[in-house]
């Protein structure tokens, strides 16, 4: 099921509408928890090799065969499993490629998450929008270091492919190489699994990353690209983003996913920081969940904008029109979008030189 899918059309029935619709959104936690399930119980690692039956998944899984055969069956239901006569359960396309966790593209991790850490702050929901003040300030560091640190590795592959995408529109390889042996300087704001800066630092050996977050969250970071043998390249700047010297000189800065939880000032001070700390012709690269200037699509950019409302005092979601006029006033010039195959088009924008 795509978070892009649009709503199931209200049925006709000899010309009356039907509460069809209505009783579907009734069950609209359903999907997230049951992938989930399956997630936790290795239900897509279990068929990667080849189709089984319930028997046998509960074999190679240890969960049970009752419980196996009611989740799979809904994954058929989501178009995430298939069934042949025989009984036996495989894997679609879809979940081969993005929920089996051997996979570099799995993004089951973030689906571990689901109950634990996204669902229960939106149980407030009526209250939040009564009162406007936020369940969880994952914006905060009270709240949000803790939140991240728990998150951030599981979350990598969401960002690692769109960040070759820019690394690659930035024609990094190139670029880094013609620099005379000076270093490609990337400064990844709000780093967290450190996957903007990693990709970077792949496209090219000249690229040296500098990576902010809190202190606790950028533990993770300095693990993870030892992991990718690139923790030599990487030097950190712990602290707040909105207060934290960045240094000048930088190729590039990423902000992936950052502008939605600090809200619209805050968004273009960091922009206007941002920019102060490129080098003339340098390129900041923003991954967002972007809605359209109306604001009647896409439907997962509106519902995370309530989860910025759940989770932050001013977040939201934003149009890239809004974000290239924050980019524009900014200093600015060529803002654009690069297709990056995920959930919105990258933005970039440029330094003048």
């Amino acid at each position: 099921m795509s978070s892009q899918a649009a709503p199931p059309k209200a049925p006709m029935e000899h010309g009356a509408v039907t509460p069809e619709r209505i009783m579907q959104f009734a069950w609209g936690y359903a999907p997230p928890l049951i992938i989930e399930a399956a997630v936790r119980n290795g239900v897509f690692d279990a068929l990667e090799d080849r189709p089984k039956t319930a028997a046998e998944v509960s074999a190679a899984t240890g969960a049970s065969e009752r419980g196996l055969t009611m989740i799979m069956n809904a994954l058929i239901g989501l178009e995430l499993l298939l069934r042949n006569d025989e009984g036996r359960y495989s894997l679609t396309p879809e979940s081969a490629a993005f929920l089996v966790s051997s996979k570099p593209s799995f993004l089951g991790g973030f689906y571990r998450h689901i109950s634990s850490h996204l669902i229960p702050g939106w149980l407030h929901l009526e209250e939040v929008v009564r009162s406007g003040k936020p369940a969880l300030r994952v914006d905060d560091k009270s709240d949000g270091a803790g939140f991240f640190e728990q998150m951030v590795a599981d979350i990598f592959p969401m960002s690692f492919g769109p960040a070759k995408i820019a690394a690659e529109a930035l024609e990094v390889t190139s670029v880094a190489a013609g620099m005379g042996g000076r270093p490609y300087r990337v400064l990844d704001i709000g780093a967290g699994s450190g996957a903007w800066g990693i990709a970077f630092a792949q496209a090219s050996p000249h690229v040296a990353i500098t990576a902010v977050d809190w202190d606790n969250v950028l533990q993770i970071t300095q693990k993870i690209a030892a992991k990718f043998g690139l923790g030599d390249r990487l030097s950190c700047i712990p602290g707040n983003l909105r207060t934290v010297e960045f240094g000048t000189g930088y190729q590039a800065a990423t902000i992936g996913h950052i502008l939605h939880s600090e809200g619209a000032e805050r968004s273009r001070q960091l922009l206007e920081r941002v920019f102060a700390a490129l080098a003339p012709g340098g390129s900041v690269v923003i991954g967002e969940f972007l809605v359209n200037p109306d604001r009647r699509g896409p439907l997962s950019g509106l519902i995370f904008g309530v989860n910025m409302l759940v989770n932050t005092t001013d977040g939201d979601t934003w149009s890239f029109e809004e974000i290239a006029d924050w980019l524009r006033a900014c200093g600015y010039v060529n803002a654009r979008t690069v297709d990056c195959h995920s959930h919105s088009p990258l933005i970039l924008a440029d330094k003048p030189k």
